[in-house]
């Protein structure tokens, strides 16, 4: 018997992450081979590596915004505004004062996606400055570089973390699940997020099941 499932993330914002995170790897990508004189060197190919590298930003942005802009912004403001709302349990579970009920998104997924979103406009500011540095000196600003290497870098530690708990930790990887189909199983739901469960079982329409999803 199939387990009864709870849509978490509407089509739009699965969108969202994919677009990001697709784009993430492939700036990190080039960006690794620019970075790295070594490896510019042995891909022979460094004027095409960065056009690849800003091509990818610009569509990265573009992508974003047009899904931003014709997709569920209903459901998006939903999500910030849960994103933003740091509760008692959620400062109880950062100081791991544990178990503490969570909502659709734990604590630790609220700094993150605030964290993300903080890195995300550093990155295209600085990118941005970069690229207008190397057509007009006027543009050229002191450790506008090295905020955007250190940025690379503490992005990949993030990363790291978030592929660890997505894709291998036990108790979490089932979470992907809402990222790729939309939807988690209940059961998993009320175990980790029950304040979220709770909402939704308030609220005026039924719990969505498997097979269900919003047309955003």
């Amino acid at each position: 018997m199939e387990p009864e499932r709870i849509l978490r993330f509407t089509r739009t914002e699965r969108a969202l992450h994919w677009v990001h995170a697709v784009s993430f790897f492939a700036m990190l990508a080039t960006g690794i081979v620019m970075f790295f004189s070594t490896l510019a060197e042995a891909i022979g190919r460094r004027p095409l590596v960065k056009d690849v590298h800003l091509l990818t930003a610009v569509v990265w942005v573009v992508a974003l915004a047009g899904v931003i802009g014709f997709g569920n912004r209903a459901a998006l403001r939903r999500t910030w505004a849960e994103v933003e709302s740091i509760d008692a349990d959620d400062r109880a579970w950062l100081a791991f004062r544990r178990p503490v009920a969570q909502g659709r998104f734990n604590a630790g997924q609220k700094i993150n996606t605030i964290v993300t979103v903080a890195f995300a406009l550093l990155f295209a500011l600085s990118g941005l400055f970069l690229w207008l540095g190397e057509r007009n000196h006027a543009f050229r600003f002191d450790g506008t570089g090295a905020l955007h290497d250190l940025l690379t870098f503490a992005s990949v530690v993030l990363v790291v973390g978030h592929l660890y708990l997505a894709l291998i930790h036990p108790s979490t990887r089932h979470a992907m699940r809402g990222m790729t189909s939309g939807q988690v199983d209940l059961e998993w739901a009320q175990r980790h997020h029950p304040k979220w469960v709770a909402q939704v079982e308030r609220a005026a329409d039924p719990l969505p099941t498997s097979g269900s999803d919003q047309p955003g």
